[in-house]
């Protein structure tokens, strides 16, 4: 039993990027699924397809590498607010992720989001992780 689905998406994704995986499948939430979006939207991952089946659903991630370097995009993801000790901002504490190359996601009362979507919303919330 997975008791924080954030980490074990969040773990997926940077084991796949590590064993050099194409495609890494994740079990859906609707959580996941707005991350999910949230990161092709940024461009971290190539594409993405969610898909049903007689449980919950699956999320198939396509991984972004770089051409060259065959490095992939994504260089870093931390989990920040866990279940055993929630990380709250105001719109003002919002720190930047890598000095603004990166990306946090934040869970608002106005849905899940990016830093500076949050910033430019002036909403704060729960912030989940951070993507760089």
């Amino acid at each position: 039993m997975v008791t924080d689905p954030i980490a074990d998406f969040l773990t997926r994704v940077r084991n796949a990027q590590m064993a050099g995986h194409r495609i890494v499948e994740i079990p859906a939430s609707n959580l996941k699924k707005r991350i999910t979006e949230i990161l092709y939207d940024k461009g971290y991952i190539l594409k993405y397809k969610f898909e049903d089946d007689s449980k919950q659903g699956i999320i198939k991630i396509a991984l972004k590498y770089d051409v060259n370097s065959k490095m992939p995009v994504i260089r870093g993801l931390e989990r920040v607010s866990r279940p055993g000790l929630r990380q709250y901002a105001k719109p003002a504490d919002i720190r930047r992720v890598a000095q603004g190359l990166g990306i946090a996601i934040i869970s608002t009362s106005k849905g899940v989001m990016t830093d500076k979507e949050a910033r430019t919303q002036n909403i704060g919330g729960e912030v989940l992780c951070h993507i760089y």
